[in-house]
Order: structure tokens, then sequence, then C-alpha cells
């Protein structure tokens, strides 16, 4: 009778611990992902090997990708076991070289081109314009060669101005009270510098535009140069005058001479000093040295000759301005005697002839101010021939001859030139 009680309160209990546990079931989410696995570490792959990287490749994407850049593989093969290592970077194009073995079959010759400025005028001195290349035939060492280079441009000038303070003070007056007109002689697009000589060569203004660094060398010129004075030099003997004690006569009321000293003309170093510096300049330019003197060379270092190697090796053409002495006919005549003691006569022409330049003999103060600018004319508005001559290794003087097929013309040009070297073709 007992047991009865009991089985009702452990059924009882039984089916409120299922109706629990029910309750608890439903009130749990559903769907809740599993809990995460431990995974493997991952070593990094190892570089490819060249030989298997063109095998292993993934597929390459869609667009082309750029030469410098390496392709990326797609994002959907990225962990498709057949693609486990990165690509390798690809290399940028280049173009191909061409093979030493071409080099066999060139064959060098080393060629000068030589340019010749030429000067045409008629019987009246006018400059002569309108001639075509058909006009000109030039000879090199007496065979005719062949034009490559004409024209009839008119080019900007690079000029050295050489002045002579070493001839009589009353030419030189004549030359400082007419100078300024020879800034006006050059134009914008030319570049002068100035020179003066004496015993020795002073560089007054290097190159620049005619401005006012020209004018303030030509300023300087006019107020500190002096010209020598005249008679004839006395450095002792009879003629020197009576005894002196510290440069001062011993007896007054006897005459004292005055004792001129023996300066030197130093023409050929200024010549030089003024080549070389040209040599310097844009060679499209027309070099000139424009030499305003009377034309005597006295004590110079360098030679005519090694002057004018100098000046037919580097194109530049020498132009003068006679005065004084060289601006008088007569004079000139006489000038040509050399008398031992006083230097070598006018060689002005020597240095004009050879180069293809002029010399304008002047004596008054107007004529010597329109001689600046008829060298000026005459420089910039030559014809230009150039042709190409073999080279040698030899630096032999070559002779050129220019003739214009009309008759009654006037021709300058130079007379001849020396190659240049072939490290500086």
């Amino acid at each position: 009778m007992q047991a009865g009680p009991w089985r009702g309160l452990l059924s009882t209990l039984l089916l409120l611990f299922a109706v629990g546990a029910d309750l608890c079931a439903q009130s749990q989410p559903k769907n809740l992902p599993d809990a995460p696995q431990p995974q493997k570490t991952i070593p990094p792959p190892e570089p490819p090997a060249p030989a298997e990287s063109s095998s292993r490749d993934s597929a390459p994407p869609t667009a082309q990708p750029r030469v410098d850049q390496p392709a990326q593989p797609d994002a959907t093969n990225s962990g498709s076991a057949t693609n486990d290592t990165p690509p390798a970077p690809s290399q940028p194009v280049r173009s191909p070289v061409t093979p030493d073995t071409d080099r066999l079959y060139k064959l060098v010759s080393t060629t000068n081109f030589v340019e010749i400025p030429v000067t045409v005028k008629d019987n009246s001195g006018r400059m002569v314009e309108g001639l075509l290349p058909k006009d000109f035939t030039v000879y090199e060492n007496g065979a005719r060669v062949k034009l490559t280079y004409f024209t009839s441009d008119p080019l900007a000038i690079s000029a050295a101005v050489l002045i002579d303070v070493g001839m009589s003070d009353t030419a030189l007056r004549k030359v400082q009270s007419g100078i300024q007109a020879l800034q006006g002689a050059f134009s914008q697009y030319d570049e002068v510098a100035v020179y003066t000589y004496g015993n020795s060569v002073i560089r007054e203004s290097s190159f620049s535009t005619a401005g006012d660094r020209l004018a303030q060398a030509l300023n300087r010129i006019v107020e500190t140069k002096h010209g020598q004075q005249s008679g004839v030099p006395v450095s002792g003997g009879p003629f020197e005058g009576g005894p002196t004690v510290n440069g001062h006569p011993l007896d007054p009321s006897v005459p004292q001479v005055p004792i001129i000293p023996h300066d030197r003309r130093v023409l050929n170093d200024a010549v030089l000093q003024a080549a070389l510096d040209l040599s310097k300049v844009q060679p499209a330019r027309r070099r000139v040295i424009m030499i305003v003197s009377d034309g005597r060379e006295d004590g110079s270092r360098a030679s005519y000759a090694d002057v004018l190697k100098i000046l037919l090796t580097n194109k530049i053409s020498v132009y003068a301005i006679g005065v004084g002495s060289a601006g008088m006919p007569v004079w000139r005549k006489l000038e040509q005697i050399n008398v031992p003691g006083t230097g070598t006569g006018n060689i002005l022409p020597k240095y004009a002839s050879a180069t293809g330049g002029e010399v304008f003999s002047e004596f008054s103060k107007q004529a010597i101010e329109k001689a600046y600018s008829a060298v000026t004319n005459v420089a910039r508005n030559q014809y230009t021939l150039g042709y190409y001559t073999q080279g040698t290794l030899a630096e032999n003087y070559r002779d050129i001859e220019v003739r214009v097929g009309r008759a009654g013309l006037r021709v300058t040009a130079k007379a001849g030139y020396y190659p240049l070297p072939p490290g500086r073709q």
C-alpha cells in the first residue's frame, strides 16, 4: 500500500523533468557554427625553380599586364593546388643589340670640312651680291674640289679689336678721337673683345655684346693711353747731354737732350693672344681680328709663321685699319725698306692677304671712323663655301684658290689652311 504513493511521485518528477528539457531545447538559438578547429601552420613557399615557373604559373587574367610589371594571378585560383608558389617577375623588354660582327664591315675614313669665307667686289670696290654656287670654282693644291656647302646669309661676328698704343702720339690721338664709332659698327648679335699692345699685350675687355662693357673699355683707352713722342731714340752717347747727379744735370747751363727710350711693338704677340681667345668662341660665328695700327712689329716672342698657322687652323680672318704712316700712300712704299734696329715694317698686308681679310688704309679721323663699319660689313656679308677633303695624319699646309666665272670681279679668300689633327675633327 505504501509503494503506490511513491510511484505516483516518481512519475510526476519524470514528467516534470521531460517538460523542462523540452523547454530548454526550444530556448537555444538554431544554426550555430561549429567551434573552430585548430589549423596547422603553413610554412612559407620556397622560391620557384626557373625551369618550373613557366609550367606551374596560374592562368593569366583577362586583361593584358604591362611589360614593366609582373602579371598577377587570378583570385579565384589562389587556392588551387597547382599554383602554390608566386610567379617569377618578368623582365623589361630590351632593344636588340647589334652583333659585333657588323663592325667588321664598316670602313672608317677621316675627312676635314674646309670652310672658306669669300669676298667678291667689282672694279669700283663694291661688294657683288646674287652669285650662285655654280659661279664658284675651288681648287686645293691645284686639284678641283666639289662644293658641298654654300650660303650668302649674313653671320654674327666674334671680333677681337687690337689697338696699337705704341705708335706715335699724334696717330693714337686721332684714333682716340673717333673711337666711339667702333661701338656702332657692331650689331646686337655680335660679340667683341678689346686689346691694347705696345711693350706688352693687355686685354681691356673680354668677349661680350657691344654694350656698356665695350664702352667702358674704349673710354679707358682714351683716358689712360698715350702714344710715343716723336724723335729718334737716345739712350746714351754724345747726344745724351752733360753729366748728371741723381738724375739732375751737373751744369744747368748746358742744354739737355731728352732721352726717348726704345719701346717694343709686339704685334705678333697681340695677334696670337687674340687668336687663342677666338678659338674658344662658337664656330658658327665669323671669327675676325681687327687691328688698328701702323703695322710695325718689334720685339715679339712669337714669329709671324707661328701666328699665321694658329689663324688658319682656327678659321680666323685678319682685317686692318692702317693709320699714321700706314695711311699715307708714299710712306707705305718707303716702309718696305727694313732699317736694322727699327723692327719690321708694315706687316698688316701680309696677315690680311694670307687669311682672306683686307686692309683699309685711312689717314683722316673721318676715314678711320668709316673704316670700322666697312670692316664689319665685309666680314658679315661674305659668301661662305665649304667642301670635304680627305684627312691625313700630316698637318701640312694646303693651298686654296677660289675663282669666279664672271669677268671684272675681284675675289678675296684665304690662301690656304692647316688641317686640324684627327683628334680635333
